[in-house]
C-alpha cells in the first residue's frame, strides 16, 4: 500500500526514522557488558540475513530452507583467502558475492520451474548436501606446496589479526556499526527493488505464476534475478557471521535446521514479503531467544528452545501476515492516517491532508 503524505507528514515521517537511527547509534554506549552489545549485534545480524532472504523468498512467495549455503560460501571464502593467501576480507567478500551469484544461477535455474513443497524440499536437499561436503572435506591439496584447509567437521578457524585492514577489531563496537549499515542498505535495497519493475514482476508471479508467465514475465529469468541479490546480501552475511564468530562449524553455518531456518523464521514472524517485516522479526525473535536463554538456559535443559517455539508457532497461528501490521497500524495513527481509508483505497494510494 502506498500513501500520498502530506509535507507535515513527511517531516513526521523523517523525524521517526531519525529518532529511530539515533537510539541505534546510541545504544551500544549505553548497554553496560560486552555481551549485551554481542546480543545486539546478533539481533541486528538476524534482521539483516531475513531481510536478504526475502529479496527472493518473500517477494516470489517461495519458501527456501537452503540460504545456509549463501552463508557458507561466504564465511567460509572469506576465512579461507585469509588464512592460506592471507587475502583482506575487504577483498574476499567481493570473491564471496561472485561465488555466491553462480551458485545462485545454478541452483536455481533447474528448481525454479518446481512449486511449493517440490521448490522447499530441494533447498533442504541442496542445503544438507552442502553440509556433508564440508563436513567430510578437511583440506584441498592443490599441489605440494599449496594445502587448503577446509576444516571438516572439526571446523575451520579465522586467524585473528585485530586490525581494520583485516575488518577486524578488538571490541564489539565496530561490528555493531558494520552490521547497522549493512542492514539499513539491506533495507533499502528491498523497498527499491519492490517499488519498481523487478519488485512488480516478482509480486505478479507470487500471485499466480501462470498468469504472469501469460501476461510475458519470464518467470524464471525474474527469479534468478532475485535469487542473485539475495544470495549476494546473504553471502556478506556470512563474511560478517566469520569476522564476528571467528570459528565455523558445517552444521552451524550452512544446515537448514540451525541457520536457514533461523532466518525463515524471522522473515514470517515479522512479515514476508514487506520491506520492515523481516528485519523486525529477525530483530525481535533473536532478542527473545537471548532473554530466554539468559534467564531460563540453565534451570531446565532446552526449556528456553522450546518456550522459543511456542512464541514461534503462536506467531503464525495468531498472526500469520507478522506482527509488521500491527506497527503499521501504530506508523498511521501516528501520521494522523485513517486505516479504513488507506485499506479501501481502489488503487492502494491514499491522498490525505493531515486533519
Amino acid at each position: 500500500m502506498q500513501v500520498k503524505l502530506t509535507k507535515q507528514q513527511q517531516v513526521k515521517k523523517w523525524a521517526l526514522i531519525g529518532v529511530g537511527l539515533l537510539l541505534l547509534c546510541i545504544l551500544p554506549f549505553l548497554l553496560p557488558k560486552a555481551y549485551f552489545v554481542h546480543v545486539a549485534i546478533m539481533c541486528l545480524f538476524w534482521a539483516y540475513m531475513s531481510t536478504s532472504w526475502n529479496m527472493l523468498c518473500g517477494f516470489a512467495g517461495t519458501i527456501s530452507l537452503g540460504h545456509g549455503i549463501y552463508v557458507a560460501a561466504g564465511a567460509y571464502i572469506v576465512t579461507i583467502l585469509l588464512n592460506t593467501f592471507g587475502i583482506t576480507p575487504w577483498v574476499g567478500l567481493i570473491a564471496s558475492c561472485v561465488v555466491a551469484s553462480v551458485m545462485a544461477v545454478i541452483i536455481g535455474f533447474p528448481i525454479f520451474n518446481l512449486r511449493g513443497a517440490y521448490y522447499t524440499l530441494s533447498t533442504v536437499a541442496i542445503g544438507e548436501g552442502i553440509v556433508v561436503l564440508l563436513t567430510n572435506f578437511r583440506e584441498w591439496k592443490i599441489s605440494e606446496d599449496l594445502t587448503i584447509k577446509i576444516g571438516g567437521a572439526e571446523g575451520l578457524t579465522m586467524q585473528t589479526m585485530n586490525s581494520p585492514l583485516y575488518m577486524q577489531w578488538r571490541g564489539k563496537i565496530p561490528y555493531y556499526f558494520m552490521i547497522l549499515i549493512m542492514l539499513i542498505i539491506a533495507i533499502v535495497v528491498s523497498d527499491y527493488v519492490k517499488r519498481n519493475k523487478l519488485g512488480f514482476q516478482l509480486a505478479a508471479v507470487k500471485d499466480d505464476e501462470d498468469a504472469a508467465r501469460a501476461l510475458g514475465i519470464d518467470v524464471r529469468s525474474v527469479k534468478l534475478k532475485a535469487a542473485i541479490l539475495s544470495a549476494v546480501f546473504t553471502a556478506l552475511g556470512g563474511v560478517f557471521y566469520a569476522l564476528i564468530i571467528r570459528f565455523l562449524e558445517p552444521a552451524a553455518v550452512a544446515s537448514g535446521a540451525t541457520m536457514s531456518n533461523q532466518i525463515v523464521f524471522g522473515a514470517i514472524v515479522g512479515g514476508s514479503g514487506t520491506v520492515l517485516g523481516p528485519a523486525f522479526g529477525g530483530l525481535v525473535l533473536n532478542l527473545v531467544s537471548s532473554v530466554i536463554q539468559y534467564y531460563l538456559g540453565g534451570s531446565v535443559q532446552g526449556l528456553h528452545l522450546f518456550i522459543y517455539g511456542v512464541i514461534i508457532v503462536a506467531m503464525i497461528i495468531f498472526k500469520p501476515t507478522g506482527f509488521i501490521t500491527v506497527l503499521e497500524k501504530l506508523y498511521y495513527k501516528y501520521l494522523g492516517i485513517e486505516i479504513s481509508d488507506a485499506l479501501d483505497a481502489p488503487e492502494e494510494e491514499v491522498a490525505v491532508d493531515g486533519t
